[in-house]
C-alpha cells in the first residue's frame, strides 16, 4: 500500500506542477512588457548643453569633461541619471559645495538635462595599469 501525502506536500507538489506550467505564460509576457517598465529619460539637447558647458563648466570641469583643477570632478562618460540627480541636489541645497550650491541654483530644469546629456555623451577610454 503506498504512503498517503499530508494535505500541505500534496499542496506542495500541487503547487510547483502549476508553476512549471505557468512560467512559460510569465516569461511570454515579460519579454513584451520588458521594456515598458521603465520609460527611457528624456534626452537633452546635446547643442545647447555643450553651450551651457562651455559658458558655465569649462573653467573647472573643462569642455570635453576632464576636470581642470585637483577638487573638481571628471565630468566626460559619467551617467546621465547620475549628473541630472547631482546637479538638482546641489540646486535644492540637498547637496553642498562653496562653488556648485551657487552654480546650481542658477541652472533651470533643462539646463539640467542638456549639461547631463553633453557630459555623458563624451566617450571616455580607460586604461588599467599594467
Amino acid at each position: 500500500m503506498g504512503r498517503a501525502q499530508s494535505p500541505a506536500r500534496s499542496l506542495e507538489t500541487a503547487n510547483t506542477q502549476g508553476m512549471v506550467k505557468r512560467i512559460p505564460l510569465l516569461a511570454a509576457l515579460w519579454v513584451p512588457l520588458s521594456g515598458l517598465a521603465a520609460p527611457p529619460a528624456l534626452a537633452g539637447d546635446l547643442v545647447a548643453g555643450k553651450a551651457k558647458a562651455e559658458a558655465m563648466c569649462r573653467t573647472c570641469h573643462g569642455i570635453d569633461g576632464k576636470a581642470t583643477i585637483p577638487m573638481a570632478a571628471n565630468l566626460g562618460g559619467q551617467q546621465r541619471e547620475y549628473l541630472v540627480a547631482q546637479l538638482k541636489a546641489y540646486r535644492s541645497g540637498k547637496r553642498r559645495h562653496e562653488q556648485m550650491s551657487i552654480v546650481a541654483k542658477m541652472l533651470t530644469d533643462a539646463d539640467i538635462d542638456n549639461l547631463a546629456e553633453w557630459y555623458s555623451s563624451i566617450k571616455v577610454t580607460l586604461e588599467l595599469p599594467k
